[in-house]
């Protein structure tokens, strides 16, 4: 993924490639076992993190092509972690709710959270994810000093640097099941 324009159109070039891959590799998964695994890794960062009964956990709830994110939630829940999830508003900021309660909590909430399991559709060795394109967790994440966890698939843990702009938030750590969980160096400048 070397070799590309820097910035914005570099990662647009990336994410298609990426998207495309995930397409072709998600459908021979299996979903339990990702699920399951990620669980445990989750609750392995919540712990190392010192997280308690009614400590905040901020993660998302998966799409079909996405790691699978239901048992972790469900896991965090369960140990009674507070676990609050995006609410995507029509300027691609994200306000949060508590999982199982429809209400809005407000898009300062994420600063309660000490942990924030983020999608991305690939992360390197300097914490550099891309996402979806739109922005919304780099609007966010500069609201909490939490541990942030980018949620990927085995093959999206990449050696190479991925493109990223100066506006990039970079993350802390990176779990895909099957692999743990990998904290990271120091993002890459530019």
């Amino acid at each position: 993924m070397t070799d590309q324009p820097a910035g914005s159109d570099a990662k647009a070039l990336v994410r298609a490639r990426l998207r495309s891959r995930r397409r072709a590799e998600v459908a021979g998964r299996d979903r339990a076992e990702d699920a399951e695994s990620l669980a445990l890794d989750g609750l392995r960062v919540a712990h190392e993190a010192g997280l308690a009964r009614g400590s905040w956990v901020a993660a998302y709830e998966s799409t079909p092509l996405e790691p699978p994110t239901e048992a972790l939630i469900a896991a965090l829940v369960a140990r009674g972690i507070r676990v609050m999830v995006p609410i995507t508003l029509p300027d691609w900021d994200l306000d949060w709710r508590e999982v199982g309660i429809p209400d809005p909590l407000g898009s300062a909430a994420i600063g309660r959270a000490q942990v924030v399991f983020v999608p991305a559709h690939a992360v390197d060795g300097w914490g550099n994810r891309v996402g979806q394109g739109k922005g919304c967790y780099d609007r966010v994440l500069p609201r909490t000093s939490a541990l942030v966890v980018a949620v990927v698939h085995p093959w999206e843990v990449l050696d190479e640097p991925l493109p990223h702009d100066a506006h990039d938030r970079p993350v802390d750590a990176v779990m895909a099941a099957g692999l743990g969980v990998r904290h990271l160096g120091a993002p890459a400048a530019g």
